[in-house]
Parts: C-alpha cells; structure tokens; sequence
C-alpha cells in the first residue's frame, strides 16, 4: 500500500522502485517487484549510496531522494507531514513495514510493505515451543508492525528498531548467558549475527553475503526447516551415542576375553579367527546403525 500527500501514488512507487533497484535488501526488492507489476518504467539514478540499517539515497533527474526507515529520513532534515504520520501508523497496526520516500527534504509518500506470514511459520514457531527452545525475534522494523506479528506468532520475546551491529551484540549477550544459539536471516545487514551465532542458518531467497555468513541454507526459505534440521540433528546425536555405547560394551567384553581373562576360570579362549571376524562384525553394527539414518522420517 501506498500513502502520499502531493505526490501520485504511481510516481511514489516509480521514484522509491527506482532508487531501490540498486539495493540488495530483502525489502527492496518487494518494492522493485511491485512496480514490475504494474509495469512502471524506472528511471536513472545517480550518487547511489546505501546507509547499513537506514535506506539508501540517491540523484534522479538532479533531485535528491532518500528512502527508508523514519529515523533515517528525519535524520536527514526531511519534514513529514502529520497526514503521512497517521497514515503510517495505520499501516503498521496492520503488521505493515513502513519505508518513507523522501524528494528534497520533503516526505512525499509512504510505502507499506507486508511479507504474508505463512501457515507454516506458525507451525514451526508452535514446533520449536514443544521442544523448549525460546524463540526471539529481532527486527529492524518499527515497534507496532513487529509488536503485531510478534502477538500473530505468539513469539516468546521481540526486540524491534535493532541495527547491525545491535542484533550482533544480542547475541553475543545470550551466548554470555550461556545459551546455544542458532540465528535465522536473510538480509546483508544480518550477515555479521549469523556469523556470530553457534549455529547460522541463512534463507535460501536470501542474500548472497548472508548465505556466505551461515552454516546452514534453507534452500525453501521455509522456518519448518529449522525444525527439521533440529529433528535430524537430534537424531544424528542420538544415533552417535547408540555407537559409542554399541563401541564401549563390545570392547569391555571382547577385549579382556581375548586377553584370555575367562581362561583361568571356564578354560574359554578366542581364536585369533574369531576374535577378527567379532571385531569386524562390530564395525558392521556400527556403520549399519549409523545408515538408518538414511530412512529418517522428517
């Protein structure tokens, strides 16, 4: 949705899709994408620069444009108008991420942008509650669209409005706690957070340099991975354990026999022949048990 003052709303979204062609955000792309839609020309942009957690500015037709978060824009000596104000806090009691598009220091439209929350982002987040972790949500949005999604969600704990290198120190903060902590992103800006978790899991639509960061790839995008690479991540310790303990007895037994330890008592001893073909026949066990896993059930 698009909210303006003076402006058309097709020039808004021609202006702000224009200066976001340039970008790698997640975000603008949704917005590139919607002008595609409405097959919208864009235009030349000069002086592109990106600002890490604010937006991105640039020169078209010799104006200065910026777009982006609010704090960004007003930090940048534009003024809003109190009719944009209340247009986007509508947009954000609806779980809308609001981008403010600015034209020489004057705002000229608002764009809310919604990523649909799936089915299964509600199933995962119930999934992962069943098996006790604590799920956080970290946000650079604004604080009522990610109040509002939080509530959807029923996510335990939500820090909104968090720059780079804040969502990187929450880690850091948790893992101090003494917490194992698996993060899950897309964006550039959440490249350096999913390096510095214990686990980082990129989203496969992501961004380049977040799936560089990250140790694993949800090649669907969909957060039911996360709950199925905890179920086969279980699964694999569990079945090491089964080794180890299939490993231990064999050999607290088998050893001390072929040593001959029973011979003063029963007169049992284990040919070499038999010792090697049991030996063999424990790493059969071994490697045979490790291979169920190959018929997990996800």
């Amino acid at each position: 949705r698009i909210g303006t003052d003076t402006t058309a709303k097709r020039d808004v979204l021609q202006i702000a899709a224009s200066l976001e062609s340039h970008s790698e955000h997640p975000l603008a792309r949704a917005i590139v994408e919607a002008a595609k839609k409405e097959q919208i020309e864009l235009r030349h942009v000069t002086g592109f620069e990106s600002i890490t957690g604010g937006g991105v500015s640039g020169k078209i037709d010799e104006k200065s444009v910026l777009i982006g978060k609010k704090k960004f824009v007003t930090e940048s000596k534009v003024t809003i108008s109190e009719g944009l104000k209340n247009e986007a806090r509508r947009l954000q009691e609806k779980a809308q991420t609001t981008v403010w598009l600015g034209v020489d220091g004057e705002a000229v439209g608002i764009l809310g942008v919604v990523d649909p929350i799936k089915e299964t982002t509600r199933q995962a987040i119930r999934q992962l509650h069943h098996m006790h972790l604590k799920v956080i949500m970290c946000t650079g949005d604004n604080y009522r669209t990610a109040e509002a999604v939080a509530r959807e969600l029923g996510i335990d704990e939500f820090s909104a409005e968090v720059m780079p290198n804040e969502k990187i120190d929450i880690v850091k903060k948790l893992k101090s706690e003494g917490a194992i902590v698996a993060m899950a992103g897309d964006g550039i800006n959440d490249a350096p957070a999913l390096a510095a978790a214990d686990v980082g899991i990129a989203m496969g639509k992501g961004t380049d340099v977040a799936i560089e960061s990250a140790g694993i790839t949800l090649v669907t995008g969909d957060l039911l991975g996360i709950v199925k690479a905890m179920h086969v991540s279980r699964a694999v310790m569990r079945n090491i354990r089964q080794n180890l303990f299939f490993a231990f007895i064999y050999n607290a037994l088998g050893v001390p026999i072929a040593a001959g330890a029973l011979y003063p008592f029963f007169g049992l001893l284990l040919s070499p022949m038999i010792a090697g073909a049991a030996m063999s026949f424990s790493s059969v066990s071994v490697i045979a048990n490790a291979l169920r896993l190959r018929s997990f059930k996800l």
